[in-house]
């Protein structure tokens, strides 16, 4: 079972990129434990700043350095970081075009207990409607590396949402089919296109394992590009199957399933069934107490697939 959780390996990938490369900076909000930054802050201080519980400083920090030739990587909270400093990414990250990546740790319920003023269900459809501002969910520890180390190697700002807990692995050390904005497809079938982001990409590839016994075949797709969404992947999923799913760990409005809802119904008409939390205050407990509350583990996946394709 994986103990390393996708906030880990971000730490991992720059504490072996500074080394190199000494404008990679990391700033935090007093967060460095919560975003597993603690041994780069202790590595490598002149590369760490510590700006306190003030998240628009943050991010206005994060895109003043990056203005003076600096790689800011700016993590704290998803729920303070997607709706305090959401001006501040707007108009300093996304309409100056500044090189931040904004790291939404603890994303979506994983602060469970908490309730929701400590839940990001919103912040995809938030940072997908800023122009300029790209939007990632990276399923497992792996693809979330190879993203790190994509977003090194260009100057455009981005939104990466992680969860808090350790996540199983959808991929194998040296073995990431990754390309930069390109949805990975894990497996293919005729009968029903599943399509997921972050972490409800392994419960769909777990549900696709289910269908199989009841002689129904899916396609799986990690689209963990969610803007700029991969179109191509979504037609081509569409076409080839009765009918389309997505699941994700966000409210119904403005994440993937309202995406993917915009493109099958432009480009291949088939009904499409999002899997969501609900419009509702989240039920507080565990991530896997939550999911399985709402029917998004791998059961609950295979269950609305049999249910949907039954009655295309």
């Amino acid at each position: 079972m994986n103990k390393i959780p996708n906030r880990q390996a971000i730490c991992e990938v720059l504490m072996d990129k500074v080394k190199t490369d000494k404008d990679i900076v990391v700033l935090c909000s007093d967060s460095r434990g919560s975003a597993s930054m603690t041994p780069f802050a202790n590595e490598y201080p002149d590369n760490f700043v510590e700006v306190g519980i003030a998240e628009q400083n943050l991010v206005s920090i994060s895109a003043g350095l990056a203005k003076c030739g600096k790689k800011p990587f700016a993590a704290s909270p998803a729920c303070f970081l997607s709706t305090r400093s959401y001006e501040q990414a707007k108009v300093d990250c996304a309409y100056s075009n500044t090189n931040v990546t904004l790291i939404g740790i603890s994303g979506g319920i994983s602060y469970g207990a908490l309730g929701m003023s400590h839940h990001s269900a919103q912040d995809i459809a938030a940072m997908s409607a800023i122009p300029n501002m790209r939007v990632y969910l990276p399923s497992d520890r792996f693809q979330t590396a190879c993203l790190i180390e994509n977003l090194l190697q260009d100057e455009k700002p981005a939104y990466l949402r992680v969860g808090r807990n350790p996540v199983e692995d959808v991929y194998k050390e040296g073995n990431v089919p990754f390309e930069m904005d390109k949805a990975t497809v894990l497996c293919e079938g005729t009968d029903v296109a599943i399509i997921a982001c972050g972490e409800m990409v392994k419960p769909s590839l777990d549900a696709a394992k289910l269908l199989k016994e009841q002689c129904i075949s899916a396609t799986v797709i990690d689209m963990y590009c969610v803007k700029p969404l991969d179109k191509d992947a979504v037609i081509k999923a569409a076409q080839n199957a009765k009918a389309v799913i997505t699941v994700e760990e966000h409210a119904p409005f403005g994440g993937l399933g309202s995406m993917v809802s915009q493109v099958v119904a432009a480009e291949c008409p088939k009904r499409v069934i999002n899997m969501t939390l609900p419009d509702a205050p989240v039920i507080t407990g565990t991530s896997k107490e939550v999911f399985d509350y709402y029917g998004l583990n791998a059961k609950g996946i295979a269950d609305k697939a049999v249910e949907l394709v039954k009655n295309v």
